[in-house]
């Protein structure tokens, strides 16, 4: 095959996830796309996100049809320059739907991202790492989310950097236990977590309270922090939902539950039954309930006004954010060398403009 023929392949988007299914194409055969541009609406059984374009070029075909499973990383569309001559183009189709209708390339056990825990200061810290890069950068996820919620910039991270993503104490498959739920329990969490892995120069991101842990160890120990990016931060400005914090802590139903998340999309269709269902899981297990309680009112009186100024900082917000408004951004901007909104995104902007803010972070890896 011309190696100037790029596949796009079906992403992996959770440690379990085996196929995924198409339900749209954003893009049509002879369209030219960017890098990051999105492709096709992807449906799994856990959570639908954007399949976007791994590099820039020519969409010259589509190898899987909308309505179809794709195992993970088989080819679904090809991309290349104008130049690549068609017979290439067909025979390339070919093989990938040789492959597809086969099932293959299916993915050999061992790969995606590892997992592990450690011990700090006496709580499990779960986490996930993939890619072997010389730069580290470490994913703090906000109130009631988990390493998972980075899925979508996880992996492309991981092709030039190495990536950490872990679950902050109170959260995902950590110890739940959150002390008095203060943000320097939480900021501790974090620091001996890097100190555990031997991680001495990061570049830390931080999304919604993740921000506020991520900006208080860049305050802390800024000479082991390479950069900080923030995502959507609490505790920076003073617009916060707190019906919001308080609604998703005490939800106990599907019913009651499910009117919060909304809250946390523009695109409300992306709050699927799977994903509302396994939060519902989460909170019921020993200890999340008085976590979540305990943790609400230091959220409530978050104020960082001033983030670590030695060390350079950028920042994202979505535009259609009802739960932490970007109006926020004003009491960072002339501090951070970058504030970014992204129109159309609410507050999980990583999650509904995955490349744009892959592509803030890479800015602040290489400088």
């Amino acid at each position: 095959m011309d190696d100037r023929i790029t596949p796009v392949t079906m992403p992996k988007w959770g440690l379990s996830m085996k196929t995924g299914r198409i339900t749209d194409w954003l893009a049509a055969p002879g369209d030219e796309v960017a890098e990051g541009d999105g492709l096709a609406e992807i449906d799994t059984d856990k959570i639908a996100g954007t399949l976007e374009a791994p590099a820039g070029g020519v969409l010259r075909a589509i190898v899987a049809e909308a309505g179809g499973d794709a195992p993970v990383g088989c080819a679904v569309a090809l991309l290349a320059p104008g130049d690549v001559p068609q017979e290439e183009i067909d025979a390339a189709v070919a093989e990938a739907r040789e492959l597809l209708a086969r099932g293959q390339p299916a993915e050999p056990d061992g790969t995606g991202p590892a997992t592990g825990a450690v011990d700090v200061a006496g709580r499990s810290l779960a986490y996930a790492t993939e890619g072997d890069g010389p730069e580290t950068v470490v994913l703090v996820h906000g109130f009631g989310g988990d390493k998972d919620s980075w899925l979508f910039v996880r992996t492309p991270l991981a092709a030039r950097h190495t990536v950490y993503a872990l679950d902050l104490p109170g959260h995902g498959d950590s110890a739940k236990d959150v002390g008095d739920g203060g943000l320097d329990v939480l900021a501790d969490a974090l620091t001996g977590f890097l100190d555990v892995l031997g991680l001495d120069r990061v570049h830390l991101v931080g999304h919604s309270l993740g921000g506020a842990v991520a900006g208080a160890v860049a305050g802390q120990v800024p000479g082991r922090v390479r950069s900080l990016t923030l995502v959507a931060p609490a505790g920076y400005g003073p617009e916060l939902d707190s019906g919001y914090l308080r609604g998703f802590a005490g939800a106990r139903t599907r019913r009651e539950l499910k009117p919060h998340l909304a809250k946390l999309f523009a695109d409300g269709d992306r709050v699927t039954r799977q994903l509302v269902d396994d939060l519902l899981r989460y909170k019921r297990l020993d200890g999340v309930a008085e976590a979540l309680a305990a943790l609400v009112p230091t959220i409530e009186a978050l104020d960082l006004a001033r983030p670590p100024l030695d060390v350079p900082l950028r920042v994202v917000w979505g535009g259609a954010d009802r739960v932490i408004p970007a109006s926020n951004r004003r009491s960072l901007e002339g501090r951070a060398r970058e504030v970014r909104v992204v129109e159309g995104a609410g507050h999980m902007v990583h999650m509904e403009a995955p490349g744009e803010v892959t592509q803030l972070i890479e800015r602040a890896v290489t400088g």
